[in-house]
């Protein structure tokens, strides 16, 4: 019996993994990120290593680090990861649209969602404006620009979309699809592999930015200085 569920576990594990690509091209900001329901193992890292292998993602790595690892001094964060600099640690932050209409509450509409996840570094300065600016052009000012004002999501917000809490939040296997933004000053890093959030606290992801973006397909926006 166990055997024959396991089996069709597999099965369905394959027909989802169809479906989001075929999704993903009808839509690329549909990037189904939260493939969670695809059950792909017990552990956090198993689940979103099934989740990245299935959508062609294969230059990636998961590390685990001591649990006062935000104690530490971020050189001491780098060189415990291995990143090439401190420049390639990352956060994944979930902002709200506190001025967006009221019909918007979700995430239906990437080009004006109620909620965003923004991928900047730990050493840069995040510029909301700039955000706002983009989206009032990305909806051909057609929406007022007052009508954009992004925050930061209540960390009781940010864990009930995403399904990871403070410290953890990765934009990979996030329970609502969420749109991302990645700053653009992550792609001008070198070597082109960062490090972000792995869904636990004491987990982390480094992965290859290009296929990051192919697999995510974040809108990509100068949003940040040091």
């Amino acid at each position: 019996m166990e055997t024959q569920l396991a089996e069709l576990e597999r099965r369905q594990t394959r027909i989802l993994n169809r479906i989001s690509k075929l999704e993903r091209s009808i839509s690329p900001q549909n990037n189904n990120n939260n493939l969670s329901a695809c059950d792909g193992g017990d552990t956090t890292e198993a689940r979103l290593s099934t989740i990245l292998r299935s959508n062609g993602v294969n230059d990636f790595t998961f590390k685990k680090v001591p649990s006062d690892y935000y104690d530490w001094p971020i050189e001491s964060r780098r060189d415990i990861l291995g990143a090439a600099s401190i420049d390639h640690l990352c956060k994944s932050i979930v902002l709200v649209n506190t001025q967006a209409p009221s019909d918007i509450t979700d995430c239906s509409d990437c080009n004006n969602s109620k909620y965003y996840v923004v991928v900047v570094q730990y050493t840069a300065r995040f510029n909301a404006e700039t955000v706002k600016n983009y989206l009032y052009a990305l909806n051909d000012g057609k929406i007022a620009k007052k009508r954009f004002n992004l925050r930061l999501a209540p960390e009781e917000t940010s864990i009930k979309l995403t399904g990871f809490e403070h410290n953890a939040v990765t934009c990979i296997g996030m329970k609502t699809n969420i749109p991302v933004i990645l700053d653009e000053a992550i792609l001008r890093l070198n070597p082109d592999f960062f490090w972000l959030g792995g869904g636990e606290i004491d987990l982390k992801l480094g992965i290859r930015t290009s296929e990051f973006i192919d697999f995510v397909k974040p809108f990509i926006v100068s949003c940040s200085g040091t």
